[in-house]
């Protein structure tokens, strides 16, 4: 609402009396309020409610915008890391990491504190026995989440790093995790170069599904979300060679897909790590239309705004905006494949509440987490980023539908209230609980 304040003053003591001169008006109509004192000060107060028009609305949005900490992000570069699948001895292979993965079986030694693991033991040879001394020194057996880097002479490469997988490593998780501790290697040592290789060899059945979770990790336990800092360190990190596990085009489709899926799950982090303050309903929809125009060749999108959702007669959504300055945003994104036929068809829906302040009934006490209220877009952000990634991978025979309502539920006088009635699009109503 505006607020006008109209003063006169020409005495400091007085008694204030409050009159409504406006009981029979309209709810359209401006509310006047006047302060009557004694002797000669006057003050009068003029509360005109803005929201009953769509200008008023535009004002308060502009005002909200005004408030929101002026904070914009940083535009950061992703690390661009090259993958490559190499059968090469790995005491010639040079670089600044070789990773090689190990289970606490790998790590057993002989009577002579030898390692019984043809790699390790290859390994440890060409560094005179420093291998197997460091790594007792350091405690290592190969437990899951152990890891050690050591620099050593006697290798092609600058560093031996070695990184636990537990028992046995069987499962795609154990090896992204691989790559997430090969990244932690690479960041802390700013390496540009790893090559990860695992002490026992996979089974052929497994191999590509084990490289293509090593790429995953090393990709995602890469990224760090710098946006909202004012430094940060940006990895060196390059190139990856994955020695052992096969070769050829096959192998090289199957990292570059972990690699597209990845990139897809970074741009789902950013945005629901991103502040309320900066992604909006509008925001979030811009997002959206960003990703149609980088895939134009498979990709549109189509955004409703308030008032399109009006005449959709979207109630129960529209409701939910209701108290916001930031308008809601309803997106519709389609993946078409350029050629072929389409053989199937699927809808993501993804929730799209950029905060969620529960309204009325706002959430207060202990675990409320209302200050982590920013990450209840999460299903939107796993929708886009998976957007994202079929946009880049580009599936044929498949279209995809990814839908999102997006919008905020704040409080104020045009909010939804307790024991309210909607209309959905549908024609069913709803008690607001």
């Amino acid at each position: 609402m505006a607020v006008t304040l109209v003063t006169s003053v020409a005495s400091s003591s007085a008694r204030f009396h409050l009159r409504s001169l406006s009981s029979s008006a309209s709810p359209f109509s401006s509310s006047f309020i006047r302060f009557q004192l004694p002797s000669r000060v006057k003050l009068a107060l003029a509360v005109t409610p803005l929201y009953h028009s769509s200008r008023g609305r535009a004002m308060a949005h502009t005002l909200a915008q005004a408030t929101l900490g002026l904070t914009q992000a940083n535009s950061i570069d992703h690390p661009k890391v090259t993958f490559a699948a190499k059968d090469v001895d790995v005491t010639e292979w040079k670089g600044d990491i070789l990773a090689v993965g190990v289970t606490e079986k790998d790590m057993a030694k002989d009577v002579n504190s030898k390692f019984q693991n043809p790699i390790l033991n290859k390994l440890d040879a060409h560094l005179g026995g420093l291998l197997a001394d460091v790594s007792s020194e350091e405690d290592f057996s190969g437990k899951p989440g152990q890891s050690t880097v050591l620099r050593l002479p006697g290798l092609g490469s600058k560093r031996v790093g070695l990184i636990g997988l537990g028992k046995a490593a069987s499962s795609p998780s154990a090896f992204q995790s691989l790559g997430e501790a090969v990244a932690a290697a690479a960041k802390a040592s700013q390496a540009s170069s790893v090559a990860v290789v695992l002490a026992s060899s996979e089974s052929n059945e497994s191999k590509l599904t084990s490289a293509s979770a090593i790429a995953s990790g090393t990709v995602l336990g890469l990224f760090e979300d710098s946006r909202y800092k004012s430094e940060s360190k940006k990895p060196s990190l390059k190139s990856v060679d994955i020695i052992g596990f096969g070769t050829g085009p096959e192998f090289e489709k199957k990292l570059k897909y972990a690699e597209d899926v990845s990139y897809g799950v970074i741009f789902g982090r950013e945005l629901v790590n991103s502040p309320a303050n900066v992604l909006t309903p509008a925001v979030l929809a811009d997002e959206a239309s960003n990703l149609a125009s980088m895939y134009s060749d498979v990709m549109t999108a189509n955004i409703l705004n308030e008032e399109q959702c009006k005449e959709l007669k979207m109630g129960s959504y529209l409701a939910v905006a209701a108290a916001s300055a930031n308008p809601p945003r309803f997106i519709h994104l389609v993946y078409k494949p350029s050629s072929g036929p389409v053989k199937t068809k699927l809808a993501l829906v993804g929730k799209g509440l950029t905060f969620d302040s529960g309204g009325y009934n706002i959430k207060t006490g202990p675990g409320c987490l209302i200050e982590l209220m920013k990450f209840d877009m999460g299903g939107s952000a796993a929708v886009l980023g998976a957007a994202k990634a079929i946009g880049q991978i580009k599936p044929p025979g498949v279209e995809v539908h990814f839908i999102v309502a997006a919008c905020e539920n704040m409080i104020s006088g045009t909010g939804m209230r307790p024991g309210d009635v909607l209309t959905a699009s549908n024609g069913k109503t709803i008690e607001v609980p």
